[in-house]
């Protein structure tokens, strides 16, 4: 191999490597409000039969968007209007919502994989042509991150991996828990729902970063310096009617206290002030 073909290796090696460090190390954030996905057979229960789902909106994994059609799901307790129905039409019925609207609801879903709905909690879901009660399909979604591969390889992460996810900003929290899903029809995004926004104050378009084993925090805390303790110095009481020169100077203490009527002589207190003590007279 001659010089020439060296130097044109080494190249397109050291840009191979400037295109990987130039891509950014902090994956963007979404906030995910409830919604749900339906499966055809469902949407005609819904909507009628033959009913198709019209886009309202794209949304940012491929393919994906938002409907214009929404339903009322309803709990035990109670009742939310205008879920929006997310499309294309799934193989099963699922219905994700946060832990306040859970509560709201009266029911207690699992925290769950998208997809993973068996033994999940039921939901009825109403539409303008009928209703449906399903027995199985209400999750709070795990908090998640889409990943292309080469999203993956850049991270050092696999499919099917947990991770921690650190976000800076007004009130820094850490994600545990974070669920990595890998698919070359994916597009770089970590889901949360609304309860794990707020209580970050994340708002979609916001950033976080995966945090390795042993890695300080982005901001350390200060560390808290216990308050220094100031003791007074225990005073010498003096119980005699003069002080003198010779008894300032025998004290051990920093500190003496004398009675009121006590006669302090001036070399007594010349004493004290060269010997840095202090002369008190007490109540």
């Amino acid at each position: 191999m001659n010089e020439q073909a060296i130097r044109t290796i080494v190249e397109e090696v050291i840009q191979q490597l400037l295109k990987k460090d130039s891509r950014p190390n902090t994956i963007p954030m979404a906030v995910s409000a409830r919604h749900c996905h339906l499966s055809q057979t469902d949407l005609e229960i819904l909507f009628g039969k033959g009913y198709e789902l019209t886009k309202k909106a794209d949304l940012s994994q491929p393919g994906q968007f938002a409907a214009n059609e929404t339903v009322v799901i309803v709990g035990p307790r109670g009742s939310i209007e205008k879920v929006r129905i997310l499309g294309p039409a799934r193989s099963l019925t699922q219905v994700e919502v946060s832990k306040t609207d859970a509560v709201k609801l009266g029911v207690n879903p699992p925290i769950r994989e998208s997809g993973n709905i068996v033994g999940s909690a039921p939901i009825t879901l109403v539409g303008p042509k009928g209703s449906i009660y399903k027995n199985e399909g209400l999750i709070i979604a795990q908090a998640h991150i889409h990943m292309h591969p080469d999203d993956a390889a850049h991270f050092g992460v696999e499919n099917g991996e947990y991770v921690r996810i650190r976000t800076e900003g007004e009130r820094p929290v850490s994600f545990e828990k974070v669920l990595i899903r890998v698919s070359p029809r994916y597009r770089l995004e970590m889901h949360i729902d609304t309860d794990e926004a707020n209580a970050g104050l994340i708002t979609t378009g916001q950033t976080g970063s995966i945090v390795k084993d042993g890695e300080p925090p982005a901001r350390p805390l200060p560390t808290l310096k216990e308050p220094v303790q100031t003791q007074e110095p225990e005073a010498f009481i003096f119980q005699k009617n003069l002080l003198t020169k010779r008894e300032v100077q025998a004290c051990k203490s920093e500190s003496i206290s004398v009675r009121k009527g006590t006669i302090v002589t001036p070399l007594a207190r010349d004493a004290a002030r060269e010997l840095k003590k202090t002369i008190r007279v007490m109540d």
